[in-house]
């Protein structure tokens, strides 16, 4: 079985390395637009037509399941993907782990690009699993771009804009973009003491093996899973098998994230 993860960069990372440590047996393709990314401030236009031709490109090499994780593809196009694909290949996409954080009675503020910081999808999604909670949003340029080219000052800077603009009494920071989460280590040494991450990496995972019958149980411990060697195409009509991938940071998870 070969699931196909979608992503500009080196967001699906995270949901990979979650996916390959619950299901060690099944195929994983890794679609990475690096030519086209970052998506963020791309127009819909464009991050359509990219998501579109990588998903095809999945298909077409034998994917039975097309996962996006990314926030920002999953808030332009994923219910496009979903009317071309559906119901004969899931489609799973990957919206901030709003409603557990919610669930803490914390202080939510989310993280995320500056589309998908600014799109109804994540109002919608605040609107309908914050309980009422407020949440501050909170737009993080340039932080995405900086993960996938290795810049560690640039991200660094971008965390520590990031941080200004995140009030003192949220304790609870929703990373709403994949990237984010191989960052962590440095995004929580630059937040306040105290302060929780959650992103959705687990939940997807579980999510896209439920989508093809083969769910697993979580007993809700924070796991960080092995780095493993999945194949990778770097853009859709090159396929390099066997790529090793090396995982970065992993940030602290909570399995109850709402998948989409």
């Amino acid at each position: 079985m070969t699931v196909a993860l979608i992503d500009s960069g080196l967001g699906l990372l995270s949901t990979a390395g979650w996916l390959r440590h619950l299901a060690p047996e099944v195929d994983l393709l890794l679609l990475l637009d690096s030519e086209g990314a970052p998506w963020g401030p791309k127009s819909t236009s464009f991050v359509t037509d990219r998501l579109f031709t990588a998903a095809h490109a999945a298909v077409e090499r034998g994917a039975e399941a097309i996962v996006v994780p990314c926030n920002t593809a999953t808030v332009t196009a994923i219910d496009a993907l979903r009317g071309e694909f559906e119901p004969h290949v899931p489609v799973i996409g990957t919206v901030p782990a709003v409603k557990p954080a919610a669930v803490t009675g914390q202080n939510i503020a989310v993280w995320a690009t500056v589309r998908t910081t600014a799109s109804d999808y994540q109002a919608r999604l605040i609107a309908e699993f914050a309980n009422g909670k407020p949440v501050v949003r909170v737009a993080c340029p340039g932080l995405a771009e900086a993960i996938d080219h290795g810049d560690v000052a640039a991200a660094s800077k971008a965390i520590a804009y990031a941080v200004e603009r995140t009030p003192v009494h949220c304790d609870a920071v929703v990373l709403g973009c994949t990237h984010y989460p191989l960052v962590a280590p440095e995004i929580l040494q630059q937040l306040p003491t105290g302060t929780t991450l959650y992103d959705s990496a687990e939940v997807v995972a579980r999510q896209t093996l439920r989508r093809l019958d083969r769910a697993t149980k979580s007993d809700g411990a924070i796991r960080k899973p092995p780095g493993k060697r999945p194949r990778l195409l770097r853009r859709p009509g090159s396929c390099h098998r066997n790529a090793s991938v090396t995982r970065g940071p992993h940030a602290r998870s909570n399995p109850a994230a709402p998948a989409d």
